[in-house]
């Protein structure tokens, strides 16, 4: 059986679809078959950062409504093996998803899959709840700023309360807590956050701390998950959360200003 991870936050914006591509990916990339679904009815992006929006034909909406089966909907990654995507409706709302055709859904790949991957919509709307309902874990994923982190500590609450394992009586889903677009130079100015800061105010265990990086954005309009730069902090970030994800305990890296060595200092005192 599958394994079900929400990547869900109470705020748009902070890098959930990011972060549902790379770690989708990197579980893929070590061996596991992945499947991410996009539950961004309306709105979907997860096709465009992987990189596949010209090959949807179906959709995970098509599949609850029985217009098209599963093997007609998902589409195989390129770049990765055991890598699949199924995208969302961008014509349809949020209503189309329903607690029984999505249980249906999940139901049927779990037999096929070692991992789902839910993209979750922003906020606490039907779509939010829907892709968190039957998580078995979830990564929440959070920028280092007051209202970001406010939004995600209510989004804590209804992980606790209305998913299905609350509502069965089972053992809470796993939290984990993902801080993106990380600066410690601002944090330093004391105009962002500290990890600390944000470990104080959510209390779950820290999944990965993501720096802010220009790679990720290249990665998006280029339609491949920025964990695949290996060379890019944020890339070499998401691969350590992957890490971590699967048990290994690894330490958190770009926590604090990089200090320049001695050419460097002298190349820039010389610019």
């Amino acid at each position: 059986m599958a394994k079900i991870i929400v990547v869900t936050s109470g705020k748009g914006g902070v890098g959930k679809t990011t972060t549902s591509a790379a770690i989708g990916t990197g579980l893929a990339m070590q061996g596991h078959r992945t499947i991410i679904i996009d539950f961004d009815v309306g709105l979907r992006n997860l096709d465009l950062i992987m990189g596949c929006e010209r090959r949807v034909v179906y959709d995970f909406v098509n599949v609850i409504n029985g217009e098209a089966s599963l093997s007609q909907a998902v589409i195989k990654d390129k770049r990765t093996d055991n890598l699949y995507i199924l995208a969302a409706s961008q014509t349809r709302d949020k209503d189309a998803l329903t607690q029984e055709g999505v249980q249906k859904v999940l139901d049927e790949l779990s037999t096929n899959y070692d991992f789902i991957v839910c993209d979750s919509p922003a906020g606490i709307e039907k779509g939010a709840q829907m892709a968190l309902y039957f998580a078995d874990e979830a990564i929440v994923v959070t920028n280092p700023e007051v209202s970001s982190v406010r939004d995600s500590d209510r989004i804590l609450g209804i992980l606790q309360s209305k998913s299905k394992r609350a509502e069965q009586g089972k053992e809470p889903i796993k939290e984990h807590l993902l801080i993106t677009r990380y600066n410690p130079s601002r944090v330093n100015d004391g105009e962002m956050l500290s990890v600390s800061d944000v470990e104080d105010i959510l209390a779950i265990p820290l999944l990965g701390v993501i720096p802010e990086s220009e790679a990720v954005l290249k990665a998006s309009n280029q339609g491949a998950p920025v964990i695949l730069d290996s060379q890019a902090t944020a890339g070499q970030a998401y691969s350590d959360a992957v890490q971590r994800l699967l048990g290994d305990e690894i330490g958190h890296r770009f926590l604090n200003v990089e200090k320049k060595g001695f050419f460097k200092r002298l190349l820039g005192a010389s610019a």
